[in-house]
């Protein structure tokens, strides 16, 4: 019996990723010989492998070139700053499945795979950042050009087409809202509502008819029939925030849901289909949680397809300048005021602070600045003194 031809790139032991929208491809790749002993896993798209990679580190990735849901060049150039000692090789299914010359006839008839190894393309800029080189353009409503929250951007604009569930995980105060309305407003979603849910401002006895609806009479004080967010969403995005805070009794209704897209008010048995993406985002960190059997791990997973973290302030302090210029300025408008500007100490001290509260710390300490500052035209560090006492500041 003639064996099998394997492509040069697999290894003869270790653990493989196939992934690709194509059952047989799939199949026909994880039937080398060489896989035999080896633990081999398979996705049916970029963010599916991302989830399984996730929960199984492996030393190869074969990503076809064909995914379904994201660029495979994208997702190649995640899985490579995500997993530096993963080798991801892209191939082309089209290829290998439409090109009879390729084809070495063998006793099972397998194809011979043609593999392209990834080379990581050139990102396209929009515009230069500075000498080092460019950025990625901000999202809607951001500010910033740090490479820090660049990365935010490019992972944003890389998903917000899709209906990939993202995670968004950061401190309180960096912005996590503003880059899940970014999603929403990049996405073909954007003219269907944008649905916001703090679960941690609801109380646990109303958070399941606040999120599914109920019917009249369903409970005492049920006296009309309503909607619940998730329906009120159809179409557009549902954006779950404090996730890490959803009672344990609402994670498996809540996993049901995303599971099969499918909503019941309290007190009915009506089943209704809805089409809804749902972002979430969580200032904890949810793996402890899980560890913690605080958290479902299925949920974790289904909701962590996709994560992007956004980074403290404290980590782009490149950007306090345009961040305080973006606050002055508003706050000049709103008040009706000649524009206000930071002088050359004032901003070396903003670059000094701690800032634990992060973006929105930082917005409330220039606003009470620029009250404070009366009729001046320019914000000087006795201005922000009152933040000082407090031991934000370290020594200049």
């Amino acid at each position: 019996m003639a064996a099998i031809a394997t492509p040069s790139f697999i290894p003869s032991r270790g653990r493989i990723l196939v992934a690709s929208a194509d059952a047989a491809f799939r199949r026909r790749m994880m039937m080398h010989r060489d896989y035999a002993g080896s633990a081999s896993e398979e996705a049916e798209g970029g963010a599916h492998a991302l989830a399984k990679l996730l929960n199984f580190p492996c030393e190869s990735v074969l990503l076809d070139r064909n995914l379904p849901d994201l660029d495979a060049a994208e997702v190649a150039n995640l899985i490579r700053q995500r997993y530096p000692r993963t080798a991801v090789h892209l191939v082309d299914s089209n290829v290998i499945n439409a090109e009879p010359q390729d084809v070495e006839i063998r006793e099972e008839g397998l194809p011979k795979a043609r593999v392209v190894p990834f080379a990581p393309a050139p990102e396209k800029p929009v515009e230069r950042c500075d000498a080092m080189g460019f950025h990625t353009e901000n999202l809607p409503g951001m500010i910033g050009a740090s490479r820090a929250i660049q990365q935010v951007y490019r992972l944003a604009r890389m998903v917000a087409a899709r209906d990939t569930s993202v995670l968004i995980t950061g401190e309180t105060g960096t912005g996590k809202e503003l880059v899940a309305q970014a999603l929403h407003q990049l996405s073909p979603r954007a003219r269907q509502p944008f649905v916001v849910v703090n679960c941690a401002a609801i109380p646990e006895s109303l958070l399941e008819s606040e999120l599914f609806g109920h019917v009249r009479g369903a409970f005492t004080g049920a006296m009309q029939s309503r909607l619940g967010r998730i329906h009120v969403a159809q179409g557009g995005t549902l954006f779950l925030d404090e996730i890490g805070e959803l009672p344990l009794s609402m994670q498996a209704k809540l996993l049901r849901f995303l599971q099969n897209g499918e909503v019941q008010r309290l007190g009915s048995s009506e089943v209704y289909r809805v089409d809804v993406r749902v972002i979430c985002a969580t200032n904890a960190r949810l793996l402890d949680l899980v560890h913690a059997k605080q958290f479902r791990q299925d949920l974790y997973y289904r909701l962590a397809i996709f994560p992007i973290a956004v980074p403290p302030l404290r980590e782009r302090l490149e950007d306090i300048g345009q961040l305080a210029a973006h606050f002055l300025e508003r706050l000049s408008v709103e008040n009706d005021m000649p524009l206000k500007q930071l002088s050359a100490a004032t901003l070396a001290l903003l670059q000094q602070s701690q800032w634990t509260g992060n973006v929105r710390e930082l917005q409330h300490a220039i606003e009470r600045a620029f009250i404070l500052s009366g009729n001046d035209t320019q914000l000087h560090v006795e201005h922000f003194q009152a933040f000082n006492e407090g031991g934000l500041f370290r020594e200049i």
